[in-house]
């Protein structure tokens, strides 16, 4: 990167609607993940491990619990004149709130007058991913364009469900065009089975980054967006390039695990994610020592598994269990648990998630099921086994399958 003066600035404003009922009481970006981590301590490891050190974060739906997060976690040494602050909407343009990703910006454009980067990198909140943006910095600076956008091979009869970029195939380097979910999408020039899906995270000249938020303000037509607006417009300018993962290289990276990149944003993809963390040889290995996803180091004692009163020592199979927990005399299997879970004799978790603070007494069972902070399974309760029993409690239950009990619920008999 030279001596390039980098900015980042990580979008995490999103209400995540689709992620109901765990969004209900937190921003979508602080949802709890793989037990003691947040989903914005991908973006941010991310940011960090690539040398990245003067960071904002924009946020804005109730944001309590992730600006909190922030301030106890994120404390980078300022005596080397780094940090990661939280920004909230602070209305420098009038009494209203952010409407939309590129209008967050442009409400926050004295962040950037004041670092005077010449590189911005924009980064999403709310993926799981590992990335080294040093080496997309370096192409976006080599090719001379305006603004890349950083993207991810996925199969072609995917192409409805992403942001498709059409490559220009004599520059393969250069958008030609941006399809948003498109029907009839072709492959790549080099991989016809394959196209370029946009990963939501976008390197800028910085001046240009300006001119483009700032005009895109004055436009009564557009919906501010990052994805929908300014982009499109950069390609259109034919001043935007494409940055392939395939080109990136992070230490400790193993083969299965190299291009890993999930959207999170629905209840079936979050756990769909946690499950690809645990088996012996994860999908998504939380394990790389050289490229670390940082958190909050949480005070709390080691997990513990002890017998119950019955002298049982109950079965923990292809499961990660978080600092504070206890488990006693229990079966867990292909699960995730957050910490300070209590597990109780004779109960059974299978297949599920649980966030910090829950309980499972003796007797309950727990299968295909994502427990929010704090829930109770009461003795002999069971949840996830009965889709219409789980609906008539109040619990929301996807078409897969999959129960959500939201934060602080009781799980009777």
């Amino acid at each position: 990167m030279g001596q390039k003066k980098i900015f980042g600035i990580v979008l995490a404003g999103g209400e995540g609607k689709r992620l109901m009922p765990l969004t209900m009481d937190r921003a979508k970006p602080a949802v709890p993940f793989g037990g003691q981590y947040r989903l914005i301590d991908f973006a941010l490891s991310n940011l960090v491990n690539s040398g990245i050190t003067k960071i904002v974060v924009l946020t804005q739906y109730k944001s309590h619990s992730l600006d909190r997060h922030i301030s106890n976690t994120w404390r980078l040494p300022a005596m080397l004149n780094s940090y990661v602050a939280s920004v909230p909407a602070q209305q420098r343009l009038g009494k209203r709130w952010f409407s939309g990703s590129a209008d967050a910006i442009h409400q926050s454009l004295n962040l950037i007058h004041d670092e005077k980067p010449d590189v911005v990198v924009v980064v999403g909140a709310d993926h799981v991913y590992r990335m080294d943006f040093g080496q997309m910095i370096e192409s976006h600076l080599e090719s001379g364009l305006g603004a890349t956008v950083a993207a991810i091979r996925q199969p072609l009869e995917l192409s409805n469900q992403f942001g498709v970029i059409d490559v220009d195939p004599e520059d393969p380097g250069r958008i030609r065009e941006f399809l948003e979910k498109p029907s009839n999408a072709t492959g790549l020039p080099d991989s016809p089975g394959e196209i370029l899906a946009s990963m939501g995270n976008y390197v800028f000249d910085a001046d240009k980054l300006v001119e483009a938020v700032v005009r895109d303000a004055e436009d009564e037509t557009s919906s501010n967006d990052m994805g929908g607006d300014i982009i499109p417009g950069f390609v259109a300018n034919g001043d935007c390039g494409v940055y392939d993962l395939n080109r990136n290289l992070v230490p400790g990276a193993t083969p299965r695990d190299r291009f890993y990149w999930r959207d999170v944003g629905t209840i079936d993809s979050f756990y769909d994610a946690h499950m690809d963390l645990i088996s012996t040889l994860p999908i998504f290995n939380l394990y790389n020592e050289s490229w670390p996803i940082f958190s909050q180091q949480l005070n709390s004692p080691p997990a513990k598994f002890v017998r119950d009163s019955r002298g049982s020592t109950g079965t923990m199979i292809d499961s990660i269990i978080s600092l504070g927990s206890v488990i006693s005399g229990a079966h867990i299997e292909r699960s995730v648990l957050g910490p300070w879970n209590k597990v109780e004799s004779g109960s059974t978790v299978v297949d599920s998630i649980l966030f910090d603070g829950v309980n499972v007494r003796p007797g309950a069972v727990v299968r295909r099921a994502i427990l929010d902070k704090g829930v109770v399974v009461q003795e002999g309760a069971s949840v996830g086994i009965d889709r219409e029993h789980d609906l008539r409690r109040g619990f929301t239950v996807t078409d897969s399958g999959l129960t959500v009990v939201q934060k602080f619920g009781i799980v009777e008999p």
